[in-house]
């Protein structure tokens, strides 16, 4: 298994956003690219090449699952999981979320000291699968 190093974010808000890149460089050690959208999402994927999505679910525009679905599509997402970040974690939009193809879902607000545990275990057990 590959280590997880390259980390593509896609969040609407720059605050969140700001908050999980500091958090997932500094105390994870990952690399992160900022995307403020599903479309900027979409544009940057192929050229970073990630290792993981981090996708916010509620986003204006293209939301989480109509970006995923087209992240689907891109030849350089195969195997590549793609976790959810969201307020909304009733147990049914939880199931709905993995039936679109995600990895897993981290709740916000989340707590940026285990954000990259949090990613770190979701990157180990889809690697086990």
């Amino acid at each position: 298994m590959n280590k997880l190093e390259r980390i593509i974010h896609i969040e609407d808000d720059l605050s969140i956003q700001e908050v999980a890149r500091v958090a997932l460089e500094i105390v994870g050690g990952f690399t992160v690219k900022s995307c403020d959208s599903g479309a900027q999402g979409l544009a940057e994927t192929p050229a970073f090449n990630p290792q993981l999505v981090l996708l916010d679910v509620m986003m204006p525009g293209m939301d989480g699952p109509q970006t995923l679905t087209e992240l689907q599509k891109l030849p350089c997402m195969a195997n590549v999981p793609v976790v959810f970040m969201t307020a909304k974690a009733q147990t049914q939009e939880v199931s709905a979320y993995h039936q679109l193809g995600a990895a897993g879902v981290i709740i916000k607000p989340f707590d940026p000291m285990t954000l990259s545990e949090q990613i770190t275990e979701i990157w180990n057990t889809w690697h086990e699968q």
